[in-house]
This record gives structure tokens, C-alpha cells and sequence, in this order.
């Protein structure tokens, strides 16, 4: 059983989503670990497989009853978390376990893991083209947009906490170094 996990975090915007579901295409050994969320869906997300959406009141509960490996209130009344059974069910399944997660998130998991996991955070070029990406996607407000960009600026200074920092200015580039480097770890 390979019980290890690869954590990929960045800003909004940065790749990570789309460098993860890349990796999950590759048939490396990897399965997705899905994270709660107390936010609503946006777009086509579907239950159980982008996340569990949990109400505030749910998500509170199993804070309580320690369900969660890490959780985080991101902003008010809006929690992420990894749920144990999670970990669990991918490590049964004989795959290591990869996260697509925030930056405080994936600190949070490096240091529950230690040197089961790799994390590596993905580096846009720019704050600009990131802010140029959530404006493509249609899906966030102004609001939300300047909040994450924010946020975005504060978490670039946590790169070099992390184990690899890739830098996602090409995005096939990005997809074929993020490979090499999971698959090279996976083999150790």
C-alpha cells in the first residue's frame, strides 16, 4: 500500500485544478482526496466528486466530532477541510492520496503527513494573470475577485515553504514537470 500524498496548492487561479485533474489522467496510482467545502457548487460541480458541500451547521459537526485530518475557515461561515475517511478510503484502494487545496491547507497537511508527502505549490507568472484567469472563469463577482486577489498576494510570500514550487507560466510545461516530479517521488 502506498501511503503516501502529494499536495498541490497555490491561489486561485494559479493551474493547480487543472495540473491536478492532468495527473489524475496519467494513471500514476493517484485518486483525488475530495474536501468538504460550506460554500455553495459553482457551475457543473458535482457532490462527491469536487467536493462535499456541507451546510455550516454539518461542517461545524464533524469539526466537533474530529472528523477532519485539517479544516479552515476561509471567510465567514465558509469551511474547508479533508475529511479522515477520505485518506482512508483512497490508501485502502492502494493509491496515494493527491489534494488540490489552499495554501494554509496545504501547509496544514504537510505537517500532519511529514515525509509521506510532497507539497508543491504551483506559481502563476503574475498577480495580473491571475486576476486575468478568475475574470475568464465567470464565475466569481468583483468582490470575490478582488478578495482573492488579495489573499492571492499574501499567499505567494508561503512559496518557499513548500517542498517544489513549480511555475505554471506554460501550462503543458506545467503538466509534464509536475508529472515527473509525483512519479519520481511515488518511486522513492
Amino acid at each position: 500500500m502506498n501511503q503516501k500524498c502529494i499536495i498541490f496548492s497555490a491561489p486561485s487561479g494559479a493551474g493547480k485544478t487543472t495540473i491536478v485533474k492532468y495527473l489524475l489522467g496519467c494513471n500514476v496510482g493517484l485518486e483525488f482526496s475530495v474536501s468538504a467545502t460550506s460554500r455553495p457548487k459553482r457551475g457543473k460541480e458535482t457532490e462527491g466528486r469536487d467536493y462535499y458541500f456541507l451546510s455550516v451547521e454539518a461542517f461545524k459537526n464533524k469539526i466537533a466530532n474530529e472528523e477532519f485530518i485539517e479544516w479552515e475557515e476561509v471567510y465567514t461561515d465558509n469551511f474547508y477541510g479533508t475529511l479522515k475517511s477520505e485518506i482512508k478510503r483512497i490508501w485502502e484502494n492502494g493509491s496515494a492520496v493527491i489534494f488540490d487545496v489552499d495554501v494554509e491547507g496545504g501547509l496544514s497537511l504537510k505537517k500532519v503527513f511529514g515525509d509521506k508527502a510532497l507539497a508543491i505549490f504551483v506559481k502563476p507568472p503574475s498577480v495580473h494573470s491571475l486576476e486575468n484567469r478568475l475574470r475568464s472563469r465567470d464565475t466569481e463577482t468583483e468582490e470575490s475577485i478582488t478578495r482573492r486577489i488579495g489573499k492571492a498576494e499574501k499567499e505567494l510570500a508561503y512559496a518557499d515553504k513548500f517542498d517544489v514550487i513549480l511555475l505554471n507560466d506554460d501550462l503543458d510545461t506545467a503538466c509534464r514537470e509536475a508529472k515527473e516530479i509525483v512519479e519520481r517521488f511515488l518511486n522513492q
